[in-house]
């Protein structure tokens, strides 16, 4: 199979293309996920988006890689962009360089009500890692933590990269339904369920925010790059927030960086 390697811009990471079917292809810069390698993946797919290559649908950043899918050109077939015609132009534009990768100017701030009702898995994770329950809540809400990419479901962040000690593997048995808002970890990462879904992550938390609007713009309210900040809220915070207009809480946690 067809596959292109070259140093991505600036770093020591390599990179690599390989098929991923007949309609994507996937860039990977590594198989350890850092913030280094997650920035550049969101560098790679800006640039990407960018270049407006021909027959690309979309650019989807991930932890350690970027996917491509294209499609072919219905008006004029013979430009449609094969694996191999779009690793080469692909390769073209990583061996020009990247620009220099950053986080977003965003920083949001989700409160988080941990335990109880919220937090059904909060005593366990404390039992399996051998932290108090206060213990786990404060490496959670250590600073530093970045969303890497959305997925599963709309507005479904993923974010890291958290403490060893959080290095926990999924339930073995996933819940077949987890509440909108819940904050749960799993592989020293959080996710927070935008909607009602199944889910196989480990339940420490709660949060107000809505996840997902249709009607909001964006629709998301975390972005893959976004810097998130977790802070702690009593169950009457909890409920306050939560009669709070969307908008207006929105509003309230977004931040940007300081000049």
């Amino acid at each position: 199979m067809p596959a292109t390697s070259a140093p991505a811009a600036k770093t020591a990471l390599t990179w690599s293309i390989r098929a991923q079917g007949d309609r994507c292809l996937s860039i990977d810069f590594g198989d350890a996920i850092s913030v280094e390698t997650g920035l550049i993946c969101l560098s790679a797919a800006t640039a990407l988006r960018q270049a407006r290559l021909p027959g690309v649908t979309d650019v989807v950043p991930s932890y350690t890689a970027v996917a491509v899918h294209y499609a072919c050109l219905a008006t004029d077939p013979d430009t449609a962009p094969a694996f191999e015609r779009l690793s080469t132009e692909i390769g073209r534009l990583l061996d020009r360089g990247l620009p220099v990768a950053a986080t977003s100017s965003r920083e949001i701030e989700i409160p988080v009500c941990y335990g109880g009702e919220h937090g059904p898995d909060l005593a366990a994770i404390a039992a399996i890692t051998g932290l108090s329950p206060a213990e786990v809540i404060a490496l959670h809400t250590a600073p530093g933590s970045m969303v890497f990419m959305l997925g599963f479901a709309p507005g479904h962040p993923y974010i890291g990269v958290h403490d060893v000690a959080l290095n926990i593997p999924r339930r073995d048995i996933p819940r077949t339904a987890v509440p909108p808002g819940s904050v749960a970890i799993a592989n020293r990462q959080t996710a927070i369920y935008p909607n009602r879904l199944p889910g196989g992550w480990h339940i420490i938390g709660a949060t107000p925010l809505k996840l997902f609007d249709a009607q909001r713009s964006p629709p998301a309210l975390l972005m893959p790059g976004d810097r998130v900040r977790f802070v702690p809220i009593s169950e009457q915070d909890f409920e306050r927030h939560s009669a709070m207009p969307a908008r207006k809480m929105q509003s309230a946690r977004t931040k940007r960086k300081s000049a």
